[in-house]
């Protein structure tokens, strides 16, 4: 990688951040589908809310919660800050963590260290990332390997980020064959590989596709959050593609629709719930419509960027979704995370 190619690269990085801090990068004209649902509420709960318990288990590691601190960012010096923080909440929770996609490291070592977060986050699952596509451009098994031993993570996923890479300006858009290279590296790698989407969702068919291939667990990551055409809107030089992607702003599987499709057609496999979740309720109703996880990403960002504040801010955050989560539990009566997936007091809104 050439020093030119390194400061685009960190140049990117840095403009995605600012970018999501600062601009209204949400999609517009489209929810993330749990508005669409509500909790029955039980007057008599028959609980005490200190018994209430949100103990989980991923990837054979204990968790405080189901939740996760989804993939986000790396490849500054800013970035690996900004992981820091979040793997330091996530050890003191109990969450696990995911990180942003570590195509810079592989092509650059010296900033590897903005991935490395093992030392802050020692006994939480740790999840190392790689765009798919890029199994098109290059990138083998053995890359996968290098990302997983620069995180000492516990899993790989890949992103599917196909919209986003469209709108990029440097964009790396040829995913054929895609499935075939994904089954390859679920088969060579020493720890799991899931997929998530960025931000438009997974459908069914794809989701038992990508099953069939190997893969470990999906993370719907479905839209109503952060659209990524909308952010590439901000960065992009190019008028024809900053005017489409207003075209583009509502595109995307609601969150609560891709989860609950998935859920339907694959009973016994691992969900994320990610995209546009903003409190412990909504966590609350991504596991009651199947999920196994329910993942904060962009909402976190602002406290994780703030300075000498960020680590009382997101602790203050983390815990105050926990308290949403488990309130939701004691309303409807469910004790523990198992109580609340099985629950049938989710209902549609008429």
């Amino acid at each position: 990688m050439t020093v030119e190619e390194q400061a685009a690269t960190a140049k990117r990085k840095g403009e995605h951040i600012r970018i999501c801090l600062q601009e209204q990068v949400n999609g517009i004209g489209v929810e993330t589908g749990f508005e669409r649902y509500r909790f029955k509420h039980n007057a008599l709960p028959e609980l005490a809310f200190a018994d209430i318990s949100l103990s989980s288990s991923w990837l054979g590691k204990p968790l405080g919660a189901p939740l996760l601190v989804s993939s986000m960012t790396g490849g500054t010096d800013e970035a690996g800050a900004i992981n820091r923080r979040l793997a330091v909440a996530a050890e003191a929770r109990g969450w696990a963590i995911g990180l942003g996609s570590m195509r810079a490291a592989i092509e650059d070592e010296q900033v590897a260290a903005s991935f490395s977060i093992r030392q802050d986050a020692p006994s939480v699952p740790v999840i190392a990332n790689l765009g798919a596509v890029q199994l098109n451009y290059g990138f083998g098994a053995d890359t996968c390997r290098r990302a997983v031993d620069i995180a000492e993570a516990d899993a790989l996923v890949l992103h599917l980020n196909s919209m986003q890479e469209i709108f990029q300006p440097e964009g790396d858009t040829d995913f054929r064959g895609l499935l075939a290279a994904i089954k390859k590296v679920c088969r060579s790698l020493p720890v799991p590989v899931g997929i998530k989407e960025v931000g438009w969702g997974i459908d069914a068919d794809t989701a038992e596709a990508l099953h069939e291939a190997g893969v470990a667990f999906i993370d719907a990551a479905g839209a109503g959050g952060t659209s990524w055409s909308q952010v590439e809107k901000f960065r992009s030089g190019d008028a024809l593609r900053r005017e489409a992607a207003e075209a583009f702003a509502d595109w995307g599987i609601p969150t609560a629709e891709s989860v609950s499709e998935i859920r339907r057609r694959l009973p016994q496999t691992t969900i994320v719930a990610s995209g546009g979740l903003r409190s412990g309720v909504d966590a609350a109703k991504a596991l009651a419509l199947g999920a196994d996880l329910a993942g904060f990403g962009r909402v976190l960002l602002p406290q994780a960027a703030s300075g000498e504040l960020s680590q009382e801010l997101l602790l203050q955050q983390f815990e105050r979704i926990e308290f949403e989560l488990r309130a939701a539990m004691f309303g409807i009566g469910a004790g523990t995370i198992d109580e609340l997936r099985a629950t049938t007091r989710l209902l549609a809104k008429p």
